[in-house]
């Protein structure tokens, strides 16, 4: 996002150098002038980013229950997992840079990241009650369920965004932790901080970013350098499958819960790493940086990322996946394509609008008003 000041205009004498006379005063106040207020506008390249990667993520989550017999879907959906959450989360750092825990910053971590992660994570917790058919399932704040773990994520790095741009060396930090918890299964589900620690090097790069990287990705050589990347990863990936454990890319577990030698958590921790990070890098190379038609649904991915997990666990519950043509190639075909169509509207304005109590309440009788 970036920030535009418009200036007042100046009076025709001031333009000639001299003092205003009267009735230039009189005819600049009659002049319609600017807001005194900065406006923001919304960068179209990180919109575009945003929504194209909240698709990837709704068709992720809709190819789950194809993987089993099907390598090439797993092939799929193991490039999408390698890419799509590290590219949400290191633009959710880029723009996490100016977080300096004021009482406006707290404010909006409060109302847009921690009630939405409570309310969230009631609502799931009561839905997969019924869809799972698990009445007894407990509530419990401190066990993200699902989607929900993100959210609890996104808390503890924006909160620790001071420390991070306060030290020297802040990524190979964080790569270390990441590092360190691979070999930590003791770390246990409270706030999923398993995943929380091995994502963070992501976040802290992002807040390590500036636009001038982010131009560098966009150069015609890099998107030649992309388009050659994309076209052998599929077939890298296809070759990986049966090789290696995909779940190494969800980031959740220890090297060994994963069935792995300890030494292998230090290890895949930098290796994969620096793989998403091509892709990263080859994705934001083709996004798009002039206004779309789906731009201005990149103001509501996190609508569309939340709400789309109640229509990805329905449609098991309900029996979409049932059908034997839908685990034939037509069938992907077409749950992708729902999948894309489904977060798309769910990022839409109105959808935000009946939403927006949950996602971003204003809860001014909760805080003290800013000075």
């Amino acid at each position: 996002m970036t920030d535009t000041v418009r200036s007042v205009s100046p009076t025709v004498g001031e333009q000639q150098g001299q003092l205003p006379t009267l009735r230039a005063r009189q005819a600049a106040a009659a002049t319609p002038t600017a807001e005194p207020n900065p406006v923001k506008q919304r960068d179209a390249f990180f919109d575009n980013a945003k929504y194209l990667a909240i698709v990837m993520v709704a068709a992720g989550h809709a190819w789950e229950p194809l993987r089993e017999g099907s390598r090439a879907v797993t092939a799929l959906y193991m490039l999408v997992y390698a890419f799509h959450m590290p590219a949400f989360i290191v633009i959710a750092g880029y723009f996490s840079r100016t977080f300096d825990a004021g009482p406006g910053r707290i404010k909006r971590l409060v109302t847009g990241v921690a009630v939405p992660y409570v309310v969230f994570e009631v609502a799931y917790t009561v839905y997969t009650r019924w869809t799972d058919q698990e009445p007894d399932r407990p509530f419990s704040l401190l066990d993200p369920l699902y989607l929900t773990w993100f959210l609890a994520a996104l808390f503890i790095w924006r909160l620790t965004t001071p420390f991070w741009t306060s030290v020297r060396w802040p990524l190979p930090l964080a790569l270390a932790l990441a590092m360190l918890g691979t070999l930590s299964p003791s770390i246990g589900n409270d706030l999923d901080l398993q995943r929380t620690l091995q994502f963070l090097p992501y976040f802290v790069l992002g807040l390590s970013l500036r636009p001038e990287h982010f131009r560098l990705v966009r150069r015609r050589e890099a998107r030649v350098l992309a388009v050659m990347v994309f076209a052998c990863a599929p077939a890298m990936a296809y070759w990986v499958v049966p090789r290696m454990n995909y779940s190494w890319f969800f980031h959740s577990d220890s090297a060994e819960e994963l069935a792995a030698p300890d030494w292998y958590g230090p290890v895949m921790t930098p290796a994969i790493f620096g793989c998403s990070l091509v892709l990263v890098a080859c994705f934001l190379a083709w996004v798009p940086g002039r206004r779309m038609w789906f731009t201005a649904l990149g103001a509501g991915t996190l609508y569309g990322y939340l709400l789309h997990g109640f229509f990805a666990q329905g449609a098991k519950f309900w029996g979409w996946y049932d059908a034997a043509w839908i685990h034939r190639p037509p069938g992907a075909i077409t749950v992708t394509l729902v999948a894309a169509a489904v977060v798309t509207v769910l990022c839409t304005h109105p959808v935000r609008r009946a939403f927006r109590w949950a996602m971003e309440p204003r809860m001014e009788w909760a805080f003290r008003r800013c000075r």
